[in-house]
């Protein structure tokens, strides 16, 4: 009566390799049900895409429908939900710790000086959180909800999609200094970049390719008004700011006051999902300085990297999905470690 003899599988040998990847499965969805293999009688735990897939089925559906009508209500929402993941991994890794608020022992990094009046799209998140809990309880973290997040925001404007893998957990602490040190500022410069990037594991290739994410969404007039009035401490302009792009964001940010006005990253197409964003830079046209110095900053292949993107929108689409996944897999919290919380704004 064996299955392998029907054709199903070939030898018993097959049989116990599918019945044996199959525990594991179940052993990593629910670490609850650790067998205690692996070494020293450890069970070991990573991230992999099917982690929901009996626990919570319809996870992805549910962020998506979420996603669909906030972005189709704000377009600038989408820029908003990536950048929030992209914050939350640079802190010790992707752990849903941005999303803390203070309390009594939580310095939230939502204070921190790169964070502070610039990131947002958290009402989002509780929605999709609370819509997660109503479906599934306590199985669905905030910390891939984020990732989740940011790879349908992506999608939904026009980019490319990627296999996510999944199983994070949610920190208990934050670090409002390592938000302060870790997140690349805006001015930055080339090797500045290239540092804090190597930091996270991440390579100049993983730079540029996720700079590419400024393809969508605004920026406020504080991150770029040096480039316009004292780049270098001389009270003179940026000379690589092509000038009647340099005029244009003179009328948006007035030498004093204005700091919260907005002005695209991309302004051929701000809520597109496409390699403008490159070209522009070719045509010194870049917002920040940290988009620009890609270009200008003689280090490395960046400037190679951004004429290839610029040329070849799914060579860029391509590495921009492999770089997210390994951005993802920045010191995630699994297995025991962490917890799942039920609001992502406080631990449980």
């Amino acid at each position: 009566m064996t299955v392998y003899r029907q054709g199903l599988l070939k030898s018993p040998m097959a049989f116990l390799k599918v019945a044996f990847g199959l525990l594991i499965t179940v052993s990593l969805a629910h670490p609850g049900l650790g067998f205690g293999w692996g070494f020293g009688g450890a069970p070991s735990y990573g991230l992999f895409p099917q982690f929901y897939q009996f626990s919570c089925p319809q996870a992805d559906d549910i962020v998506m429908s979420v996603l669909d009508k906030a972005i189709a209500k704000e377009p600038r929402m989408a820029a908003s939900l990536l950048r929030l993941h992209f914050h939350d991994c640079f802190v010790q890794g992707c752990d849903a710790s941005v999303l803390l608020d203070d309390s009594a022992t939580i310095a939230s990094e939502k204070n921190a000086l790169p964070n502070r009046n610039s990131i947002r799209g958290f009402e989002v998140i509780d929605e999709i959180k609370a819509k997660l809990e109503e479906a599934c309880p306590q199985t669905v973290s905030c910390a891939d909800i984020l990732a989740m997040a940011a790879r349908g925001s992506t999608v939904l404007s026009g980019g490319p999609s990627w296999e996510l893998p999944l199983g994070r957990r949610d920190s208990k602490i934050a670090s409002l200094s390592a938000a302060n040190n870790n997140i690349p500022p805006p001015n930055s410069t080339l090797q500045n970049l290239i540092a804090l990037f190597q930091r996270q594991g991440l390579d100049e290739v993983d730079l540029v390719a996720l700079s590419g994410g400024h393809t969508i969404g605004v920026a406020r007039c504080a991150t770029f008004k040096q480039r316009l009035y004292n780049q270098n401490g001389n009270n003179l302009p940026d000379e690589t700011l092509e000038r009647s792009y340099y005029y244009g964001l003179k009328s948006v940010c007035p030498k004093s006051g204005g700091d919260n006005n907005i002005s695209p990253l991309d302004f051929g197409s701000p809520v597109k999902f496409d390699n403008l964003y490159f070209k522009l830079i070719l045509w010194g046209k870049g917002l920040l300085n940290s988009d620009q110095v890609l270009l200008t900053g003689n280090v490395g292949n960046t400037m190679e990297l951004v004429k290839a993107f610029a040329e070849d929108g799914n060579l860029f689409f391509e590495q921009f999905a492999k770089s997210m996944i390994k951005m993802g897999n920045i010191n995630p919290l699994t297995g025991f470690n962490g917890e799942v919380r039920k609001n992502c704004r406080l631990v449980n």
